[in-house]
């Protein structure tokens, strides 16, 4: 009988390591909104600051950004769009950004599928355009994208970064 219950305790808890899974340190995300006629969607990773300094330092100033962790965030619009002005085709992107302290640089890339921005080529932009950031009303621990109203917007540490979106 004891070995009948330890083999079931044994039994139960392998089960239980084998299913219990750790939460990723930057979680998978996404977003969505209709912005006019489109449909826009944001697939990225949510890093969080951890103590840890963002801006100008764990994300450095004037350095090509995945705009997120792991996988480069992808922005997927189902009908032609301008974003900042400049058109942008139905499809699916990777976003990537230049942070800088007074302006940042939005970066829509063709290449979809990338791993972070190790493999970025500038030559795959479709293009780029600058906006200013600012600041947020109080301290944002884990990096959030959201497609509100007319634009995108992004929030991190002290940081609020958007961009418009007309559809």
């Amino acid at each position: 009988m004891k070995r009948i219950a330890f083999l079931t305790l044994a039994f139960a808890t392998m089960l239980t390591a084998a299913f219990a899974q750790d939460k990723p340190a930057s979680p998978k995300a996404e977003t969505a909104g209709k912005i006019g006629a489109a449909n826009v969607k944001i697939v990225y990773c949510q890093p969080s600051a951890r103590g840890r300094k963002i801006m100008g330092g764990l994300v450095p100033f004037g350095e090509v950004w995945r705009t997120g962790a792991n996988e480069a965030t992808t922005i997927e619009v189902d009908k032609p769009v301008k974003i900042e002005g400049k058109d942008l085709a139905a499809g699916k992107y990777s976003l990537f950004t230049i942070p800088g302290e007074n302006e940042w640089t939005i970066i829509v890339n063709k290449e979809a599928k990338q791993w972070g921005a190790y493999n970025y080529k500038s030559a795959d932009d479709v293009f780029r355009v600058a906006v200013k950031p600012g600041k947020t009303p109080a301290f944002v621990e884990t990096f959030v994208i959201a497609v509100e109203k007319d634009q995108v917007v992004m929030k991190w540490e002290n940081t609020s970064v958007a961009f418009k979106v007309k559809g």
